[in-house]
């Protein structure tokens, strides 16, 4: 088919229309990309700063619990002592005590004690009696720090009426050990200790937040426990504690901190906070890596729109342009489908000159019915599904293929080799398909053998349409059935129907 080609004026238009697409095409995506990035952007600080203080926040809730918990345990392993009578009824400030009694009791009384506290990491556990004796595991650190002091002093952190007990640290300034004392009677405390270092364990910080500050200070926010351990024993910052003063359980954020808190037992605070900088830092680098890929995405898409804009101005294929492969295929022969092969044939042969060389090989299978009917419609459908397989592989891939019925295949040659003599081509490649067809045996036994009829018709002599091309090859092949089938045979105007069946 000839093709015509463009003038000047038409090329000067292609070009102009080309740079236009191009350069609108560029805009456009630079500009969506840019918006896209920025509202990107934008949503990732909302989600980020969001998604912080929300962990943060259960982080904090989570560390109190485990505080309360902790708390909770100590005082549990301290209630102990009131199952045993002689430790909560003895007094050693009793002048009446039998010297060798007290001495034996007070052993007894210590046995029970440490056998209650052996599993903990106790620094003290012991009883302490109004003249200062005392029983059990009580520290020389403990007993330095309080000196004649200690009854007295230790009585006065009772903060709990209810259950006549209390927690403290920090007497002295002494921030190393948290203390838990309780009434055992008017003249006797139950008194237990650990190093706050033990609280590591409470408040273990994972690593997706190893950046924040852990903090359990007292009611007047001094530092019992950080995870910067040099600040224990010093007072909250200012900046800081301005934030949550008189606060119990608040979630805080501005330009410079997230901060955290929750209240614990006997009005401790767990403090947890961050500089927003730190947050800050790696929304940055989310914001860089946004902009990076938006750049790269708008580079990508000019350079498709480029090719793209360069592809749809280019002169188009007209004998092609209106097909759609995919959709014109059928599936279980991977050849064209029936309508699909008779538009495009029709096409072909619509812009055909007499001097195209071109012929239709119609083929249909013999004896496919006794294949579906003994082996079943799946081993048939293998069956075309080979068929489909053998004439690709006879004929050119520019030649048409097509199923145009249950067990009916036809091929349009215009693939011709140069000078050759094109009745002998196609003649070979009849023999071509017959002799493929005698090796195609069916079946666990091989007994059953398709083979093929076919029937050709050439262009120009035996028409010229695409009806009657069809016409032509369908009455050879049926003298190729009615002739031993498994043969081929070209048109003749002698053939006919009509004439076979007499």
């Amino acid at each position: 088919m000839s093709k015509t080609s463009p003038s000047a004026s038409e090329l000067k238009n292609i070009t102009r229309l080309k740079i236009l697409m191009i350069i609108g095409y560029a805009l456009i995506i630079i500009f969506s990309i840019g918006i896209v990035s920025l509202l990107a952007v934008r949503k990732t600080d909302s989600v980020l700063k969001n998604k912080v203080a929300a962990m943060a926040s259960s982080l904090n809730l989570q560390m109190k619990l485990n505080m309360d918990s902790y708390l909770q345990r100590m005082e549990t392993v301290g209630t102990l002592v009131f199952a045993y009578d002689e430790i909560y009824t003895y007094d050693a400030t009793d002048q009446s005590n039998d010297e060798f009694e007290a001495l034996s009791t007070e052993k007894d009384i210590s046995d029970k004690l440490y056998s209650l506290c052996i599993m903990e990491n106790f620094v003290d556990y012991g009883i302490v009696y109004r003249n200062n004796h005392t029983v059990g595991k009580i520290s020389n650190g403990t007993s330095y720090l309080f000196g004649e002091n200690l009854f007295r002093d230790m009585e006065s952190k009772i903060t709990k009426k209810r259950t006549s007990d209390g927690w403290f640290t920090g007497y002295n300034n002494d921030f190393k050990r948290i203390y838990y004392v309780k009434r055992l009677n008017d003249n006797s405390l139950l008194i237990l200790s650990f190093y706050a270092s033990e609280l590591e364990s409470v408040f273990d910080n994972p690593e997706t937040l190893d950046d924040l500050d852990v903090r359990l200070t007292d009611s007047s926010y001094n530092i019992i426990y950080s995870s910067a351990k040099k600040e224990v024993g010093e007072s909250l910052p200012y900046d800081i504690r301005a934030r949550i003063t008189y606060k119990s359980s608040a979630t805080f954020m501005d330009n410079q901190y997230l901060i955290t808190v929750n209240s614990c037992e006997d009005d401790w605070f767990v403090i947890c906070s961050i500089p927003t900088q730190i947050i800050l830092k790696e929304k940055n680098e989310m914001r860089y890596y946004i902009y990076m890929i938006a750049g790269l995405a708008s580079l990508l898409a000019v350079l498709i729109g480029i090719e793209l804009s360069i592809r749809l101005t280019e002169p188009v294929k007209r004998s092609f342009s209106y097909l759609d492969i995919k959709s014109q295929m059928d599936q279980l022969t991977g050849i064209l489908n029936k309508k699909a092969f008779e538009d495009y044939t029709a096409h072909r042969l619509a812009n055909a000159s007499p001097d195209d060389a071109l012929a239709m090989v119609l083929v249909d299978l013999d004896n496919f019915k006794g294949v579906n009917d003994n082996l079943g419609h799946a081993v048939g459908d293998q069956v075309l599904a080979k068929i489909g397989s053998i004439l690709r592989g006879v004929f050119s891939p520019e030649d048409f293929i097509g199923r145009i019925g249950g067990d009916e295949f036809c091929v349009f040659v215009h693939n011709f080799p140069k000078d050759s003599d094109r009745r002998e081509f196609v003649t070979a490649k009849c023999e071509e398909i017959c002799s493929a067809f005698r090796n195609n045996y069916t079946g666990k036994d091989g007994k059953y053998k398709v083979s093929g009829s076919i029937g050709v018709a050439m262009f120009p002599g035996s028409g010229n349409s695409f009806e009657e091309l069809y016409k032509a090859s369908d009455t050879a092949l049926y003298y190729s059935k009615k002739h031993g089938k498994d043969t081929y045979n070209f048109y003749d105007p002698s053939m006919s129907h009509g004439e076979e069946d007499k």
